[in-house]
């Protein structure tokens, strides 16, 4: 444990447990920033304040006395799964069949049976199709080991991607049809960054200091969204849409980078 002196005060310099430490001289270090600029690459945009302030990993428990965490960096992953693009057409297409009033699973038919025949009333198409109902900036973590760092109290933590890895969107979804449709659509909407399966390489080092009396947390993932969906269907008279089933879940993007947030203990 070393002894640094900085502007007259003396700091404690902290070494993390469980892996080799780089020179200080060959550190990257990046620069804390206030959001990647996703404005101009997403359909609808998210906010670019949401990444300002960060958000704990979605599942996390909040620590006693967790100060909010913070965008610590943000790459970009050279690595990820390509995600079909929808074409205007087809977006604009499901767009006003979503429009439609939603309706009962169950039809009426001229006779006044209710089943899935009925007669037909009005010219949309005969479609499935799903649409995002939700969105939430949100890290999602690499948990595996190599990844996520604490230290403390005090001092300052330097820390580095030691292991590779892939994190892939968990979605609810019933079939890799149906997967696809959903990350598809949700790219559509929410971020052309958005991506089924981004990789994470070694490297990204990063440092930051911890307030006196504090631990510090670096923890290493994406800078997803978690997302709600619902799949749709045309009803039988084709004048509204019939509700099939819906879930949730979350997706990477090709943007990564550390999480920093500290705690009293």
């Amino acid at each position: 444990m070393g002894v640094k002196k900085q502007g007259g005060i003396i700091m404690r310099k902290t070494v993390l447990a469980r892996r080799a430490m780089a020179p200080a001289a060959v550190l990257i270090v990046v620069s804390a920033l206030s959001g990647p600029a996703f404005a101009d690459e997403s359909v609808e945009g998210p906010n670019p304040s949401d990444w300002a302030v960060g958000v704990p990993a979605d599942g996390d428990s909040s620590a006693e006395g967790e100060a909010e965490s913070t965008v610590a960096t943000v790459d970009t992953s050279p690595t990820f799964h390509p995600v079909p693009a929808m074409s205007a057409g087809q977006l604009a297409e499901e767009n006003k069949l979503n429009a439609l009033p939603e309706v009962s699973d169950a039809a009426v038919d001229s006779e006044g049976v209710e089943g899935e025949i009925g007669p037909m009333a009005c010219d949309n198409p005969v479609k499935t199709w799903y649409t995002i109902t939700s969105k939430k900036a949100v890290h999602v973590p690499s948990w595996w080991n190599g990844t996520s760092f604490k230290d403390g109290p005090g001092g300052k933590m330097i820390v580095k991607v030691e292991k590779s890895g892939k994190i892939s969107a968990e979605i609810g979804t019933s079939g890799e049809a149906e997967f696809d449709a959903v990350i598809a659509k949700a790219k559509a909407t929410v971020s052309v960054k958005i991506t089924a399966e981004v990789g994470i390489t070694t490297g990204h080092t990063y440092e930051h200091l911890i307030p006196a009396n504090r631990y510090g947390h670096l923890q290493y993932g994406s800078w997803g969204y978690k997302i709600g969906w619902t799949k749709y269907k045309t009803s039988a008279d084709r004048c509204g849409k019939v509700k099939i089933k819906s879930g949730s879940g979350k997706t990477p993007t090709k943007e990564t980078g550390w999480r920093w947030w500290h705690t009293a203990t």
